[in-house]
């Protein structure tokens, strides 16, 4: 069974949150303590956390840094402030999707159930990938090169699966951004742009400089 973590200032929408995926076999906590946010993730330890953007003391923005730095479970945004600015800001700092109040129940739920089944179900132990010397494990989310590793997100895992498993030929932008959304929120050239930045920093980080190459009007792929 799935856990859930609602962090929702709405105790109304909270709880009918709660109530609906409970309804659908998830176990479901509400966050009581909006000045401890972290605190609570860590005492729940949840597989997905839904994440409101206006929260007392700190925004929902910090709060997913704060988890990326420690977690990469799934993180979707719920939130009225469903304006382009928001859910570009929301994706550069790990979030997988944005949901924008008013919400449908259902929709949610079946968003959340896709969200789950991407995320658990994308490595596999034993799927390692390498090309230059750089060693792709989906099965921990990492990539390694000369000894220096580095930690992945779900959409960077993606990008960089796509471009091994194509390595020596041109991924279109088209064809990262199915692979990363498939037919949820957010196929849209500035998220996927900002997702390829972050990567790309990361994988300077260890050593990978210029790992990726632009192919203008093309897409990316492998050096």
């Amino acid at each position: 069974m799935y856990r859930i973590l609602i962090v929702e200032d709405d105790e109304v929408i909270a709880e009918m949150v709660k109530k609906h995926l409970n309804s659908w076999g998830y176990q479901v906590d509400c966050a009581v303590d909006f000045s401890n946010v972290l605190g609570e993730f860590a005492k729940r330890n949840p597989q997905l956390v839904l994440l409101d953007l206006k929260l007392p003391f700190y925004n929902g923005f910090h709060w997913c840094e704060e988890i990326r730095k420690v977690s990469q479970v799934p993180i979707l945004f719920l939130s009225s402030a469903a304006d382009n600015m928001n859910m570009v800001m929301a994706m550069s700092r790990g979030a997988d999707d944005f949901i924008a109040k008013p919400f449908d129940l259902n929709v949610l739920a079946a968003k959340v159930q896709a969200v789950l089944r991407r995320s658990y179900s994308f490595g596999k132990a034993g799927d390692i990938l390498e090309h230059g010397g750089a060693i792709l494990n989906p099965g921990n989310g990492s990539i390694s090169w000369q000894g220096e590793q580095a930690e992945l997100t779900r959409n960077e895992l993606r990008i960089l699966q796509i471009l091994f498993e194509n390595a020596g030929r041109t991924v279109s932008r088209d064809a990262i951004m199915i692979k990363l959304w498939e037919n949820d929120s957010f196929i849209d050239d500035n998220t996927l742009t900002v997702n390829m930045t972050r990567l790309r920093k990361k994988l300077e980080g260890i050593g990978l400089s210029g790992f990726i190459v632009t192919k203008k009007g093309m897409g990316y792929m492998l050096a």
